[in-house]
């Protein structure tokens, strides 16, 4: 695998980016409290956050901790705490925080969330950042109508892709970034429609080109589906990987449940125009015209797979069909998209 290409950026683009982030996503308010959260891998990003915010109110407050050894993991006492008190929470830290007590009870107390896990100043300065989230809001909720009551989806691709899936929830189209309500949670960068694949209705074959996990490859990854599970995968060097990691993570489970960690979880296609691909996991799950596959856990959509383990991979050039219909034809979509 190949990492992203450094771009050159400077601090004034991020602070272009944040103000996107504090104005348009998140509309900070001057008697509003800010709150935060960085650690010592993100705190470039989350300095450019504080301008941005200071500019809106003088309320802001910054509080640096040690990174997290994981995602999911409490933060310290002090910073719990505090995330009650605030009108908007900034969670800028390397692991994310979306999925703690700590952030949920902050939530219920009504704070606006905007979770920015890991995301590199590049992709914050240069990527899906700097979107007009208004207009992509827009074009992602006149998606409603077209996706609503669809029997099958089927996604082919020149280099061998041709899957078939039922979906088995609605399709998610909040994933807008924007966030001005109380209790909302969003996650930046943002812009992609997704939607739970019908437990056990998926077959055939996917061709993964793009990235995994966030990294580029250097040569496609085969992956077979049947019954809704991943049964096989091949090609780059990263398909050992994962049947590894799927193989040692089905070990852990007990009850005859470690197949579940193969589920095809989730199936998304991203809609924000300025995203870039190569620029980590959060950034091409957004990249406009391409498609993502997600492995593992379910259950936040509301299946059955109740693991802890979700894995993912970019499609670059999918045609998608809808019930028979075109929604995108190798990575564009169709003029009726809108």
């Amino acid at each position: 695998m190949t990492g992203p290409k450094e771009a050159s950026f400077t601090d004034e683009d991020l602070l272009i980016s944040a103000r996107t982030v504090v104005r348009s996503c998140l509309e900070v308010r001057e008697h509003e409290n800010v709150l935060i959260v960085t650690d010592t891998e993100t705190s470039r990003i989350a300095r450019s956050i504080y301008e941005a915010s200071s500019e809106a109110t003088s309320r802001v407050l910054m509080m640096m901790m040690p990174e997290l050894e994981e995602k999911g993991m409490e933060p310290p006492m002090p910073v719990a705490d505090l995330m009650r008190r605030q009108d908007v929470i900034f969670l800028l830290t390397t692991k994310s925080m979306t999925h703690t007590r700590a952030r949920s009870v902050a939530s219920k107390e009504g704070a606006r969330i905007a979770s920015i896990p890991g995301v590199s100043p590049e992709s914050f300065a240069l990527g899906g950042f700097t979107a007009d989230h208004n207009a992509m809001a827009a074009e992602i909720t006149s998606l409603g109508p077209k996706l609503r009551r669809i029997r099958e989806v089927r996604v082919t691709t020149d280099m061998g892709t041709d899957l078939r899936f039922q979906p088995g929830s609605r399709w998610v189209l909040e994933d807008t970034g924007i966030c001005t309500r109380p209790g909302q949670v969003k996650n930046l960068p943002a812009g992609r429609v997704f939607v739970m694949p019908k437990e056990g209705t998926a077959q055939g074959k996917i061709v993964i080109d793009g990235s995994w996990e966030g990294r580029s490859l250097d040569n496609p990854i085969q992956l077979t589906i049947k019954d809704g599970l991943l049964v096989s995968a091949t090609g780059d060097s990263a398909s050992a990987e994962i049947e590894s990691f799927l193989e040692q993570s089905a070990e852990a489970l007990r009850g005859g449940k470690g197949h579940l960690v193969r589920t095809f979880s989730e199936f998304s296609f991203g809609m924000n125009p300025r995203a870039r691909r190569g620029l980590g996991l959060l950034e091409d799950q957004c990249w406009r015209g391409g498609a993502m596959f997600a492995f593992g856990n379910n259950t936040v959509l509301g299946g059955t797979a109740s693991v802890h383990t979700n894995i993912r991979g970019l499609m670059t050039v999918p045609t998608i069909e809808i019930d028979g219909k075109p929604l995108m034809t190798e990575g564009k979509y169709t003029p009726r998209l809108t």
